[in-house]
């Protein structure tokens, strides 16, 4: 993407972290942009802190682990700004210990966010960005822990691996 003025960027997880400087970045490119997470009071000041430095940012709570969620998150953005040129999968958490002692329940939060979290947004979103006659890119986080596994927290690797082989190859 060459030029990024008055372009809609989706990031996921940004309110804090590297979500929130993808979507600072974007603001000072001249994006439009929709800041998705799951943490209302977060989600809430990058709102007001983006919107207090004048950008047009659009805030929807959004937990990516459910598909509804996701849909929502496509139709109000639709509805605000008719488009989207960049999806920034980025929602991530960590949680667990070995594979044998990771309760069920971190397993399938992390699951839900790291894994389905990206799922969502490419088959929620690639459909729009391919029906729209414009440039447009998705951009999945996965981080180092995508190529490298070390110890203790097994789910998180595995989810990260999955989005490196995901972006790397399936999406094709």
């Amino acid at each position: 993407m060459k030029a990024f003025k008055d372009k809609v960027a989706v990031i996921t997880g940004a309110a804090s972290g590297i979500g929130r400087a993808i979507a600072d970045r974007c603001t000072r490119e001249g994006m439009r942009v929709v800041l998705a997470d799951v943490e209302a009071p977060a989600l809430a000041q990058a709102e007001a802190e983006l919107k207090g430095a004048g950008a047009n940012v659009l805030s929807v709570l959004t937990d990516v682990s459910k598909a509804g969620d996701v849909e929502a998150l496509a139709r109000k953005t639709l509805d605000a700004y008719g488009a989207v040129h960049l999806l920034c999968n980025n929602a991530g958490v960590g949680a667990g210990s070995t594979a044998w002692e990771t309760t069920i329940n971190d397993w399938q939060w992390v699951l839900g966010v790291n894994l389905w979290g990206t799922l969502h947004g490419i088959r929620v979103f690639l459909p729009i960005m391919l029906d729209q006659d414009a440039e447009g890119h998705i951009v999945n986080t996965a981080s180092i822990a995508g190529l490298i596994s070390y110890s203790p927290d097994a789910p998180y690797h595995l989810t990260k691996h999955a989005v490196v082989a995901l972006s790397e190859k399936a999406v094709l």
